[in-house]
């Protein structure tokens, strides 16, 4: 069985749609995944499913979206991509809670960072399903543009690093 991480996009942050973890837990549980994990209240969780990635992402997005009203919008990663993520991370002098890796639905197009307005020197590096963006003075005061992060979530690097320790962690525990 494949260990997969599911992102959440706007559950839990800014007063946006409320999802106990526990419930999420249940949800994923009554779809058939098991040894599942929830991680801190923003919409993380990881579980085994012998399914394929795009259906465990779409079943899941589903079953939340009956749950909440509308879809949140799921990306889901597996253990080996978790750990690109993090082996791949630039910008090494970077706080890591001032790097953000954001999780996108699908492969963002080429010129997507060719529309960012970055007033704070704020960088970015687009990689397949991901935009890193480096927030020099927090992503809490920044006023970035970038018009391609809005369909994804984003984690900063030690969340992204304790979920791919998670992931490794279940996927060893066979």
């Amino acid at each position: 069985m494949t260990v997969f991480v599911a992102l959440l996009r706007a559950v839990n942050v800014g007063g946006t749609s409320s999802l106990p973890m526990a419930e999420l837990k249940a949800i994923c549980e009554g779809l058939g995944f098991s040894d599942v994990k929830t991680y801190i209240q923003s919409g993380n969780v990881l579980f085994r499913s012998d399914e394929a990635e795009k259906t465990v992402e779409e079943r899941l997005d589903e079953a939340l979206g009956k749950k909440m009203g509308k879809r949140p919008g799921v990306m889901v990663r597996s253990r080996k991509e978790l750990d690109g993520i993090v082996d791949d991370a630039p910008f090494p002098k970077a706080k890591p809670n001032f790097l953000l890796v954001y999780f996108l639905p699908e492969k963002a197009p080429g010129d997507t960072l060719e529309k960012m307005v970055a007033p704070d020197g704020e960088e970015a590096k687009l990689a397949g399903r991901e935009i890193y963006v480096h927030y020099p003075n927090g992503s809490g005061r920044s006023k970035l543009k970038l018009p391609g992060l809005k369909p994804g979530t984003s984690r900063n690097l030690n969340t992204v690093r304790k979920l791919a320790e998670m992931a490794a962690a279940l996927e060893d525990r066979n």
